[in-house]
C-alpha cells in the first residue's frame, strides 16, 4: 500500500504498482481516455506525479520500443519515462493487445517509477482543478512520510534537464529542444526538413527556418532561450519561426507579452480551439498551466486562435513577418491531431510558399416552419430511440422559435403529447399521407433523419416523386443525396474508393443468380443483407450455395437489391459517432465497442463505451477517418460509423455510415452527456457548432469531444422466450426488443448491473441461469452466440475453462474475458469466507446484496445491515462530460463502489419517481410517456423531481426532465440507496408498469414513504388469490377460479377435477407479471401439467390462479383514476378481438362503439366499488369480459397500463396529470365518464414477425406484439384504415388467399362482401369447397404434397401450390384462421399447414390478418370506403 500526500494535507490511500519508491513533485491531471504509454514518455510531464480521469488504465499493456522512421521511436515520445508517478483509479492485470509485450507495471518497475491505483480520480481531479496544480509525494509504507520534502518543479530549470541532441532532407530547420517531442522532430522529417536538433541555451544561426519545441515548467526561468530567440526575431526580415506550447510562451516572452499561471490548466485531448477570421473549431490535445496574456501583445502581432472554451489565448501570429505559434499539441501522439497542417504551413514559409490555413463558409437561411417524420409504432430495430430523437428535435426548433408540426401515429410517445409539437398528426408515414399534410400546412423544411429508417425511406420517396421540390420543402440537416450514398451500397464503395478508404470486399446483387456468383468470388462464407433495412432485416451468414440461396430469396421479399459480403467474423467491431455543421465543424462525440465479434448485429451486442481495447494509434486513426469520410459525404449533423478492426493489427474496413440517429446514437447521448439530436437539430438549421453550449457545464462550447471518467455497458433484451418455434440464435439481424445502460467505475461493475437490469430475475453474471450441458453440446453452446450465451461463459468460467480456451471459441477479446473470470473467481472466494475487504471488493465487481446473499446462504437483508456495519456504501458520482476538468452543474447521476465522496450534496426535499426500465415486449413506451407525464406535472406544482431509470432510448432518462436523474438499477437495492441518501418526500411507484410495484412490499417493510396506493392493496391487486377473494367478498363476479399452492402442483388430480367440474378450456395466470408472461390456456390435462410448472417458475414467491377461460366474449378494458378510493375519471376502450387475445395485442376502440348505456352503467358500478375497497389513490386499469349480458373482472392493475396515453390523447383529458395531482394530495375536479371529442380513435398493435425467423403468427393471452399505433377518424372504419396502414399494412389490390379453419359459416357474408368488391379469392381445400357450394367464386389451391407420387397423377403437375403462388407475391392479402380449439399457444410437434401459410406470408412481406373480428372489420372499411 502507500500514501498520496497533497501540500493542503488531504490523504488518499491506494494499493503500490511499478517500482517500489517514494517520490514527490506536481500533481497534475489528463483526461484522455486513451494514450498512457505516450503521456508518460512526454517530457512536458517531467516531475509530475500524473493522474489519468479515465478509471481503467493499461488494458493494452505496452509495445515494444522499437525504431521507427528517422531513427525514433515508433510507440514512445521520447526515451524513457518522464512523469514522477502514475496516479489511476485500476489497473489492467491482464492487458490484451496485438501489440503487447509486457504490463504496464512490469514497464514502471523497469523504468524505476512508482504507480498507486484504488484512488477516487474524480475527488482528486476536482481537488487540484481548483488549485491549478498542486504539490505532492507518493510515499510508500514503511517510509517516514517526513523523508520525502514537497518538491517545486516550478522553482527548477526543467528544460535544462530535459533537453536532447537528427538529420534529414534539405531545408534547413533548426530546433530548439525544451523538452521535445519525438512526434514533433517526426512531423518536421516527414515533410522534408533536415532537423538539427539544439540544446534550450544553444545560439541560433544558419538555418532556413527556426522551431521551438513544448518543454515541462515556468517559460519565464529560461532567460538564455528567450535571450538567443530575441536575437534573430527583431531584425528586419526575420526567417520563419513556428513555437509549440512553451516555444509559444517562450516567442510571446521575447516580443514582449506576458505569460500567467492558470487557475484551471488544459490538460485533455478535446480541447475546442477557434480560427481567428475564419470562426472555425477544432479539437486539440493540450498539457499546460502557464497561459500568454493576449492583451499584451505588441501592435503588429494578433491572435491565432482562441480556446472556446475558457477563451485563453491559443495562438499568436505576426501581422506581416512569417513568425508565428500555438498553445497546443497540433502533432500530439496520445490525441487528435486535426491541425497537423500547420506544420505544412509552416514549411511552406519556409519554401516561401504562404498558404491560407482554412476556408470559411456561408450561413444558410432559417425556416419558418419544420415538418418532422416521426418513427410509427415500436418494432424491432426500430424503438424507443426515436422519441427520445423527436423530442429533442423539438426542442431545439421551439427555441429557436420555429413552428413545428409533426407526422407520427405512434400514439403512445412523449412526441405526440400535447405541448411539445404546435401540430401533431397521428397519420401513416407514406408519401400520400405525408404530401397531403404538406400541401395543408406548407412548411419550408422538413427533418428526415428523427424517425429512423421510416422517415428516411419516407423523404427519399418523396423528393423521388418531386413533392418537396413543388411544395418549395427544404431538407435540413444531410441533404437526400448524401443519405442516398450511405445507403446505397454501391455508391457508397465508390464514395469511400475516392478517399482511399477500404470497405470489407462486397458486391450488390439483383437477383438469386447474380448473388451467388459474387459469393463464388468472394469466398464462402459470406453475409447477406438487404439494401435499404432497418436493424438488419433480412440477413444472415451463409457457408454455402443452398444456405445463399435460402438467405437471398426471402430478402428480395423485402428489397430489391442484396449485398453479399466477404464474411470478417471474429474480427472487432467498432463505432464512432459523429457530428458536423454545415461549416465544416467536426467532432466525434463517443466511440463504442462490441464485446462479441463482427457477426452479431450491433444492436444483438453487449457494447461498452469507450472502447477498451484499441491503443491511441487504432482510437486516432479511427476518428480520423470517421472525420475524413463525414466531411466527403457531406453530412450536417449526426452521424454513426461502423468498423469491422483486425485484432491482430492496425489493417480495418468500413462496414457502414447511417446518415441519421440512430439506436447507437441514443446509447452515445446517454453514455457521454452530451445530446447528439438536440444539437443535430440545431445544425440542420445552419446554426454553428461553436456557438452552441455545452448543457452540461453550461459554461463550454458544445463543440468538443467528452472525456468519460465512468465506464457504460448496453445490454440487449430479447424476449424469445414469448414466441413459439423462434431461433434463440443471435447474429447480423435484429432480435431484442430493448436495451439497458449501465455506469460504473470499473467493467465488472457496470457489467453486472447490466445484466441485473436487462431481466430483475437476474442476479449478475450468474452461472445458474444457464448451466453447461453435456460435453459435446458445450462446445456448440459457446461458439454459437445466442440470447443466453453469456451466462453460459458464467458456467463455463464456473467449471474451470481458461480464457485462451474460451477466447478460441468466442472470439471475445481476453481483455473482457478476465474481467468475467474476476467475477467468477471472487465468487468463490466469497463462499469460503467474508470479512470486510472481500465484501468492499465484491460491492467494487458489481456483485449486488441478493447475488452475495445467495453465495454466504442469507438473506438480502443481512448482507445490507453487514454493509451498513461496516460502512461499505455507493457514492453518488456525476456525469459531466469533461471528467471533472470543469466545475458542472450537472444532475446525470449514478452510484458506484469507487469512490471516497459524493458529488453532491442532499439538502433539498424531492418527489422521487421509478421509471419503467427496460423495454420488452409489454412494457415499452407507453409506460415512459407515463413517468414523463408525471414527472413534468410535479414540477408544474413545483415540486423538485427524482426520475430513476436505466432505458437509454426514453425521454425520461434526459437530464432536461427532471431535477435529479439517477441513471441505475430499479431495485430494492438501489431504490432504497437512493432514498436513504436523498430522503424524499415519497416515491411514486404506479408510473412505471409492473416493474416499481414488484418492490412495493420490500421497500414498505423499510418504511419507505410511498405516495399513492398504500402497497398492501397493491398486494391485494396483483397477488392473484388475494384479489380473486376479494372479488367474491364484495359480489362481483367473476370466471369460477381455484389457487395452487406449493403442495397442490404435485397433486395435479385436484386441479383436474376442477377443471373437469367447470369444462375446459382453463386459464393459467401467475402473480405479479406482465404482458401475460407464462399465462396460458389449458384444453386437456396435459396442457395444465406443462404450463403450471412454467407459471410456478415465473412467480416462484407468489400464488397461481386457475380459472375458467370463457371463449367467444368481448373485452372490455377501463382506465381510471381515483382519490382516497373515490373514482375521478374513467376511461373505457372496447377490444375488436374476442376475450382471450392479450390487451395488448388486441385492437382497441375508444369511446366504444357496441356497448349499450346499460352495460356502461354497470361498468361503472364495478369500478367505483373495486376503487372503493382497493383505497385506490392514482391510476389504475380494470379488464372486463362480457358475454350474454354479463359482466366479469378478470384482471386489475393498481398502476398505469399501456391504455393510459392512447385514452388520454383521444378522449383528451390526461389521465396521468389527474393522478398526479390526486397522489400529491391536491384538489382535483371529477371528471366521471370521459365521453370524447366526437372523434374516434382505434390503436393497433405492431408485431414484429418479420425478424423472428421462425416463429409463430399466433395471438393468445400472453402479448407478443412490439409496439402500437393509434389513429382518429369520424367513425372507427377511418380511424382503423388509418392504423393498419401505419403498421405497413397494404390495402390489397387483387388476389385474397382464405384459408378459414372452423369460422367458415360467420364469415360467409364477409366473403360474399369481398367478391362483390371485386376481388380474386384463392382458398385451400376444405375453405374452398365450402364457399363454391355457397356460390361464391373460389380458386382452390393447396399444397404440395411430401410424398413423391406425382408420375401416376399426370394432371397434378399442372396444378400450382400455395407456396408457389406465395414465392411468387401473387396475393395481396392472406386471411388465416386458426382453428377454434386450438388455443393461444398449441404447441405441436409436427408443423401444421396453417403455421406454413403464416409464416411464409410474413417472409415474403404479404399482409396477413389472423382475427376473425379483425376480418369483418377490414371488410367494413372497404365496403364503406366503396360506398
Amino acid at each position: 500500500m502507500a500514501t498520496l500526500v497533497l501540500e493542503d494535507g488531504t490523504t488518499f490511500r491506494g494499493r503500490l504498482f511499478g517500482a517500489n519508491v517514494s517520490v514527490s513533485g506536481e500533481v497534475v491531471f489528463q483526461t484522455g481516455m486513451v494514450g498512457y504509454p505516450e503521456a508518460l514518455t512526454d517530457p512536458s510531464y517531467h516531475c509530475q506525479l500524473l493522474t489519468l480521469t479515465y478509471p481503467l488504465v493499461g488494458n493494452y499493456g505496452v509495445p515494444k520500443d522499437e525504431e521507427g522512421k528517422f531513427g525514433l521511436s515508433r510507440w514512445f515520445e521520447s526515451s524513457k519515462i518522464h512523469a514522477a508517478a502514475l496516479i489511476i483509479g485500476e489497473l489492467s492485470e491482464n492487458p490484451s493487445h496485438w501489440s503487447s509485450v509486457k504490463s504496464l507495471d512490469q514497464w514502471l518497475k523497469e523504468q524505476g517509477v512508482p504507480g498507486i491505483q484504488g484512488i477516487d480520480t474524480r475527488c482528486l481531479t476536482k481537488k487540484i482543478r481548483e488549485k491549478g496544480t498542486m504539490l505532492g509525494k507518493l510515499v510508500v509504507d514503511g517510509t517516514p512520510e517526513e523523508s520525502i520534502p514537497f518538491d517545486d518543479p516550478d522553482k527548477r530549470n526543467l528544460v535544462q534537464e530535459v533537453s536532447l541532441k537528427v538529420q534529414t532532407g534539405s531545408l534547413r530547420i533548426t530546433v530548439v529542444d525544451c523538452g521535445i517531442k519525438y512526434n514533433q522532430i517526426r512531423c518536421l522529417a516527414e515533410r522534408g526538413a533536415k532537423v538539427t536538433v539544439v540544446p534550450w541555451d544553444h545560439p541560433l544561426d544558419n538555418y532556413d527556418g527556426l522551431f521551438i519545441s513544448n518543454g515541462p515548467g515556468d517559460p519565464q526561468l529560461c532567460q538564455a532561450t528567450i535571450n538567443n530567440v530575441r536575437k534573430v526575431v527583431c531584425v528586419d526580415h526575420p526567417k520563419p519561426i513556428f513555437g509549440i506550447c512553451l516555444g509559444h510562451q517562450l516567442l510571446s516572452l521575447v516580443i514582449g507579452a506576458k505569460t500567467y499561471k492558470m487557475k484551471y490548466g488544459n490538460r485533455g485531448h478535446n480541447q475546442p480551439c477557434i480560427h481567428k477570421g475564419t470562426d472555425r473549431c477544432f479539437i486539440t490535445s493540450q498539457n499546460h498551466g502557464f497561459a500568454v496574456d493576449p492583451k499584451t501583445l505588441p501592435r503588429d502581432w494578433d491572435v491565432l486562435f482562441t480556446n472556446a472554451n475558457d477563451h485563453t489565448s491559443e495562438g499568436i501570429v505576426h501581422n506581416t513577418q512569417p513568425l508565428f505559434s500555438v498553445q497546443f499539441h497540433p502533432e500530439h501522439m496520445a490525441g487528435p491531431t486535426d491541425l497537423v497542417s500547420l506544420f505544412d504551413v509552416f514549411i511552406d514559409t519556409v519554401k516561401e510558399q504562404k498558404g491560407a490555413l482554412i476556408t470559411s463558409l456561408f450561413p444558410p437561411h432559417q425556416p419558418r416552419k419544420v415538418l418532422i417524420l416521426g418513427s410509427g409504432g415500436l418494432s424491432i430495430g426500430q424503438a424507443g430511440e426515436f422519441d427520445y430523437s423527436g423530442s429533442q428535435a423539438i426542442k431545439a426548433l421551439k427555441e429557436e422559435n420555429i413552428q413545428t408540426v409533426l407526422i407520427n401515429p405512434n400514439i403512445a410517445t412523449v412526441q405526440t403529447s400535447k405541448g411539445l409539437a404546435d401540430k401533431v398528426y397521428f397519420l401513416p408515414i407514406t408519401a400520400e399521407y405525408v404530401t397531403q399534410v404538406i400541401k395543408n400546412e406548407r412548411p419550408d423544411g422538413v427533418l428526415l433523419t428523427f424517425g429512423g429508417q421510416t422517415a428516411l425511406n419516407c423523404g427519399v420517396e418523396l423528393t423521388k416523386q418531386g413533392i418537396l421540390e413543388k411544395y418549395k420543402v427544404k431538407v435540413l440537416g444531410t441533404p437526400v443525396a448524401s443519405i442516398e450514398m450511405t445507403e446505397d451500397r454501391k455508391i457508397f464503395v465508390e464514395k469511400m474508393e475516392e478517399i482511399n478508404e477500404h470497405v470489407a470486399p462486397s458486391e450488390a446483387a439483383l437477383s438469386v443468380e447474380q448473388a451467388v456468383a459474387a459469393a463464388e468470388r468472394l469466398g464462402y462464407p459470406v453475409l447477406v443483407r438487404s439494401a435499404f433495412a432497418l436493424g438488419g432485416l433480412g440477413s444472415g451468414f451463409a457457408n454455402n450455395k443452398e444456405e445463399l440461396t435460402s438467405l437471398v430469396t426471402s430478402a428480395f421479399a423485402h428489397t430489391s437489391q442484396v449485398l453479399v459480403d466477404k464474411s470478417l467474423k471474429g474480427w472487432k467491431e467498432i463505432e464512432y459517432e459523429v457530428v458536423r455543421d454545415a461549416y465544416d465543424n467536426c467532432v466525434t462525440v463517443c466511440n463504442m465497442e462490441n464485446i462479441d465479434p463482427l457477426g452479431i448485429h450491433t444492436g444483438e451486442s453487449i457494447v461498452v463505451a469507450p472502447s477498451q481495447t484499441l491503443n491511441d494509434r487504432e482510437y486516432y486513426m479511427l476518428r480520423n477517418t470517421a472525420i475524413k469520410v463525414i466531411r466527403h459525404l457531406g453530412i450536417v449533423g449526426e452521424c454513426n460509423i461502423q468498423y469491422a478492426l483486425n485484432p491482430e493489427s492496425e489493417q480495418y474496413y468500413i462496414i457502414e455510415v447511417n446518415a441519421r440517429l440512430s439506436r447507437s446514437s441514443a446509447l452515445a447521448s446517454k453514455a457521454t452527456g452530451y445530446p447528439l439530436a438536440y444539437i443535430a437539430a440545431k445544425l440542420g438549421l445552419g446554426i454553428p457548432l461553436p456557438q452552441l453550449k455545452n448543457s452540461v457545464t453550461n459554461s463550454t462550447t458544445a463543440n468538443f469531444e467528452p472525456s468519460l471518467d465512468y465506464c457504460v455497458v448496453k445490454v440487449p433484451r430479447w424476449d424469445l422466450s414469448k414466441f413459439l418455434r423462434v431461433s434463440t440464435k443471435i447474429g447480423s439481424s435484429m432480435k431484442s426488443v430493448g436495451e439497458v445502460m449501465a455506469i460504473g467505475r470499473s467493467f465488472e461493475e457496470a457489467f453486472q448491473k447490466a445484466l441485473r437490469m436487462v431481466d430483475e430475475n437476474c442476479v449478475g453474471f450468474d452461472h445458474t441461469m444457464k448451466p453447461l450441458s453435456e460435453k459435446v453440446e458445450r462446445k456448440n453452446e459457446l461458439q454459437t452466440p445466442t440470447d443466453k450465451r453469456i451466462f453460459v461463459l458464467a458456467a463455463a468460467f464456473r467449471a474451470g475453462y481458461t480464457v485462451d480456451q474460451l477466447y478460441e471459441l468466442t472470439k471475445i477479446d481476453r481483455w473482457f474475458l478476465h474481467k468475467m473470470k474476476n467475477i467468477a473467481d471472487h465468487e468463490k472466494l466469497m463462499e469460503n469466507s467474508m470479512p470486510p475487504e472481500v465484501l468492499r471488493k465484491a460491492k467494487q465487481l458489481g456483485f449486488s446484496d441478493k447475488q452475495i446473499a445467495l453465495c454466504i446462504m442469507v438473506t438480502e437483508l443481512v448482507v445490507r445491515k453487514l454493509r451498513h456495519d461496516w460502512s461499505i456504501l455507493p457514492v453518488v458520482k456525476q456525469i459531466d462530460t469533461v471528467a471533472a476538468e470543469w466545475p458542472a452543474h450537472t444532475n446525470y447521476l449514478y452510484l458506484t463502489y469507487h469512490g471516497t465522496e459524493n458529488d453532491l450534496s442532499f439538502e433539498e426535499p424531492h418527489v422521487m419517481v421509478i421509471g419503467s426500465g427496460v423495454y420488452r415486449i409489454g412494457s415499452s413506451v407507453e409506460f415512459d410517456w407515463c413517468a414523463v407525464g408525471c414527472i413534468t406535472e410535479l414540477r408544474k406544482r413545483g415540486f423538485k423531481t427524482i426520475m430513476v431509470n436505466y432505458n437509454p432510448e426514453t425521454v425520461s432518462t434526459d437530464y432536461d426532465m427532471c431535477d435529479r436523474l439517477y441513471f441505475d438499477e430499479i431495485s430494492f437495492e438501489m431504490v432504497m440507496d437512493i432514498y436513504e441518501r436523498e430522503n424524499p418526500e415519497g416515491v411514486i411507484l404506479s408510473m412505471g408498469g409492473q416493474l416499481p410495484n414488484n418492490i412495493a412490499m420490500s421497500l414498505h417493510r423499510q418504511q419507505c414513504r410511498i405516495l399513492g396506493t398504500s402497497p398492501e392493496f397493491i398486494d391485494s391487486a396483483e397477488n392473484r388469490f388475494k384479489f380473486s377473494r376479494m372479488l367474491d367478498t364484495i359480489g362481483i363476479s367473476q370466471p369460477q377460479w381455484k389457487e395452487l399452492s406449493d403442495t397442490e402442483v404435485k397433486h395435479l388430480n385436484f386441479l383436474e377435477i376442477f377443471c373437469e367440474t367447470v369444462g375446459y378450456p382453463a386459464l393459467v395466470r401467475p402473480s405479479y407479471v406482465l404482458s401475460g408472461a407464462a399465462m396460458n390456456v389449458a384444453y386437456s390435462d396435459r396442457d395444465l401439467e406443462k404450463y403450471l410448472s412454467n407459471a410456478v417458475a415465473v412467480s416462484k414467491e407468489h400464488p397461481v390462479v386457475i380459472s375458467k377461460f370463457i371463449q367467444e366474449a368481448k373485452e372490455i378494458d377501463v382506465d381510471a383514476v381515483a382519490c382516497d378510493g373515490s373514482v375521478i375519471a374513467i376511461a373505457v376502450s372496447e377490444h375488436v378481438e374476442n376475450a382471450g387475445v392479450h390487451s395488448g395485442d388486441a385492437t382497441l376502440v375508444t369511446p366504444p362503439q357496441d356497448l349499450n348505456q346499460k352495460t356502461i352503467e354497470r361498468i361503472k358500478i364495478i369500478v367505483h366499488a373495486i376503487g372503493q375497497e382497493l383505497q385506490v389513490t392514482g391510476p389504475f386499469n380494470l379488464q372486463l369480459i362480457a358475454k350474454d349480458d354479463q359482466l366479469k373482472v378478470i384482471e386489475c392493475n393498481v398502476r398505469v397500463s399501456r391504455s393510459f396515453p392512447f385514452v388520454s390523447k383521444t378522449l383528451g383529458v390526461d389521465l396521468v396529470a389527474l393522478a398526479t395531482q390526486a397522489i400529491m394530495g391536491e384538489e382535483v375536479e371529477t371528471v366521471g365518464l370521459m365521453r370524447g371529442k366526437g372523434i374516434v380513435g382505434v390503436k393497433v398493435p405492431q408485431f414484429s414477425f418479420s425478424r423472428l425467423a421462425g416463429a409463430d403468427v399466433v395471438l393468445g393471452v400472453e402479448m407478443t406484439s412490439t409496439g402500437e399505433v393509434a389513429c382518429f377518424g369520424e367513425n372507427r372504419y377511418e380511424a382503423y384504415l388509418k392504423a393498419m396502414l401505419s403498421t405497413g399494412f397494404k390495402i390489397p389490390k387483387k388476389n385474397i388467399l382464405l384459408s378459414i379453419g372452423s369460422y367458415k359459416v360467420p364469415l360467409l357474408p364477409t366473403v360474399q362482401a369481398l367478391e362483390s368488391l371485386g376481388y380474386d379469392l384463392y382458398a385451400s381445400l376444405g375453405t374452398a369447397d365450402f364457399y363454391t357450394e355457397h356460390g361464391v367464386k373460389v380458386t382452390a389451391v393447396d399444397w404440395p404434397f411430401e410424398e413423391d407420387d406425382d408420375s401416376d397423377c399426370p394432371t397434378k403437375e399442372k396444378q400450382r401450390s400455395i407456396m408457389n403462388y406465395l414465392e411468387e407475391n401473387h396475393f395481396d392479402l392472406v386471411i388465416n384462421l386458426s382453428m377454434r380449439n386450438s388455443g393461444g399457444r398449441r404447441l405441436s410437434s409436427f408443423v401444421t399447414k396453417g403455421y406454413r401459410t403464416r409464416r411464409m406470408a410474413i417472409d415474403y412481406s404479404v399482409p396477413l390478418i389472423i382475427d376473425i373480428k379483425c376480418t369483418k372489420l377490414f371488410v367494413q372499411v372497404n365496403f364503406v370506403a366503396v360506398v
